[in-house]
This record gives C-alpha cells, sequence and structure tokens, in this order.
C-alpha cells in the first residue's frame, strides 16, 4: 500500500480571498503531482491582530471556504487537511482543523488542545487563550490502511499527545503549524524528529511562512521526516516552486532492529512536498491496524 501525502507552505494574511486562492493553487500543483492527501498550513483562512480573529471566527458549517475545498475534493479525488480555521461554536472559538475526502465529505475535526501562551525573549508575547478556547479530544481518521494523528502547531512541544495517538494506531502523525521564527529556528526541526524517533511513525508538517500581521514572523521550513528520524523532503523559505532533492532516508527495515510502541509491517509511503518529490527508500515500514 502506498500514499502520497502533499504539504502545501503558505504565506497567510489577512485577506480571506487571497489566502483561499493560494490555497486552491497549492492544492492543484499537488494533486497533478499526484498526491492523494494534502495538508495546509494552521490558520490558512487567516492571519490577523485578535480583534479581527474574533470578527472572522465562523462554524463549520457555514465556513466561507469550505464549498470551495469540497469542490476541489471532489473535482480532484483527493483528501484535503486544511490545516486548521478559527471555529465559532457557540459562545467560543476554536483552531480547528478539518479533514474533507474526496466526495467532498468531512471526515474528522479536530480542536487545539495545547494553546501558545508564552513570552519569548525579546519583548514578544502571545496569549492564544486570549481568544481561543482549548480542545479536549484526540483525533485521528484513516485512509486506507494508513491511520493519522491530527494535531496542531504548539501541540508538537506536548509527546504524550503523539503517544496517545499512536496507541490509537497513528501511523502517520499530522502537524500543521504557524511557528514563529524565533522558536522554529532553534526547536522546529528537533521537536519533528524527535516526535519520530520516539514514536517510529512518519511525521508529516505544513508551516506558515513569512511577514505575517500584525507582527509576527512565521518559520515555514514544512519537512516530512522518517521513523528513523530523517529529513526526507523539506522546503526552502518562500511559498513558491523552487525546490531541492532532500537527503536519503535511511537504512531500510530499521523499524525491525528498534523496539517501538506498536510493530511494524510491510508497506510505504510516499512523500511530497510543495514541488518536492520523493521516495521515501524504506518499502517495508507501516504499522499493522490494531
Amino acid at each position: 500500500m502506498k500514499l502520497t501525502i502533499g504539504c502545501a507552505q503558505l504565506t497567510s494574511g489577512d485577506d480571506q480571498g487571497t489566502n483561499l486562492n493560494a490555497a486552491e493553487r497549492a492544492i492543484h500543483e499537488l494533486a497533478e503531482r499526484g498526491a492523494r492527501l494534502i495538508m495546509l498550513p494552521e490558520h490558512f483562512p487567516f492571519i490577523g491582530p485578535d480583534h479581527l480573529r474574533q470578527k472572522y471566527a465562523e462554524p463549520l458549517a457555514s465556513a466561507f471556504w469550505l464549498p470551495r475545498i469540497r469542490e476541489l475534493c471532489r473535482r480532484l479525488d483527493v483528501y484535503v487537511h486544511i490545516g486548521s480555521f478559527l471555529e465559532r461554536c457557540e459562545r467560543r472559538i476554536h483552531n480547528t482543523g478539518v479533514v474533507v475526502d474526496p466526495d467532498g465529505d468531512i471526515i474528522s475535526v479536530y480542536r487545539k488542545i495545547h494553546l501558545f501562551d508564552v513570552e519569548i525573549p525579546g519583548g514578544l508575547t502571545y496569549r492564544e487563550s486570549a481568544v481561543i478556547t482549548a480542545g479536549s479530544e484526540v483525533v485521528t481518521f484513516a485512509i486506507d490502511d494508513f491511520i493519522f494523528g491530527m494535531t496542531t502547531c504548539y501541540d508538537l512541544r506536548f509527546p504524550e499527545l503523539f503517544r496517545r495517538l499512536t496507541a490509537r494506531g497513528a501511523t502517520v502523525l499530522l502537524v500543521p503549524a504557524a511557528f514563529t521564527l524565533q522558536t522554529g529556528r532553534d526547536h522546529w526541526e528537533v521537536l519533528l524528529r524527535a516526535r519520530a524517533i520516539e514514536n517510529l511513525c512518519w511525521v508529516a508538517a505544513a508551516g506558515q511562512w513569512g511577514a505575517a500581521p500584525p507582527q509576527h514572523l512565521l518559520y515555514g521550513r514544512s519537512m516530512i521526516v522518517n521513523p528513523w528520524g530523517l529529513v526526507v523532503a523539506q522546503a526552502p523559505d518562500g511559498s513558491g516552486g523552487d525546490y531541492r532533492r532532500p537527503r536519503p532516508a535511511g537504512p531500510a527495515g530499521y523499524p525491525h532492529q528498534i523496539p517501538g510502541p506498536e510493530s511494524p509491517s510491510s508497506g510505504s509511503v510516499f512523500g511530497w512536498l510543495n514541488c518536492y518529490q520523493r521516495q521515501i527508500d524504506d518499502e517495508h515500514y507501516s504499522r499493522r491496524r490494531q
């Protein structure tokens, strides 16, 4: 069983129409290159100040982007993970990830559990909880024999969530993000590789890149990491079509040599990243569904 994953690196801002158009172009490009599951970054429809976050939050059922994403999934015969959007749910606002299948149906919804409330050296303060209410449900979904675990950005710093996902059978861990430049340059790759190694899972991460309102710099560097912890595909700075070849994936059969949380079985995963194509060398890895 093989699966192609596409991770789109975007530069979203406070113009929702522009953001949706950019996402549509990325989805088309990745679908043309054979991606079956396409993941957008966190907050793909809107990034902006807190007062506009509250203004643009909307119920999932009436989200402005939903009809277009559904139509794209049907027409291109792909799954799309939208990264996340601002979901208004009664009196609460959640940072919510949504997966739409090739029939245009919503098959998975995840509300971010760990909120980004930090003070970064240099005077920058982030208070996601000023607007967002944390979710509580651990969420997985399946495509064929692959089980995907859903997380969002700051969740990456909490390994217990990833362990709970693998305990539910997750074979690929998804991390849409808007990681800051200040923390991302030191921690982003390290954390992604750690989550892959400790769980013997693939990790796919789609990031926002560049300047974002009001005064944020986002790290980007979307990547795919194999269960040995090696980066097999990585985006350079930007959201365009330049690409480079990733380094080799490492020795075949390694999951059989190191004990993990579950026993692996035969299979493979294909990783695509924007315009980056890489057939992963390890033709013997996926997990047995429990």
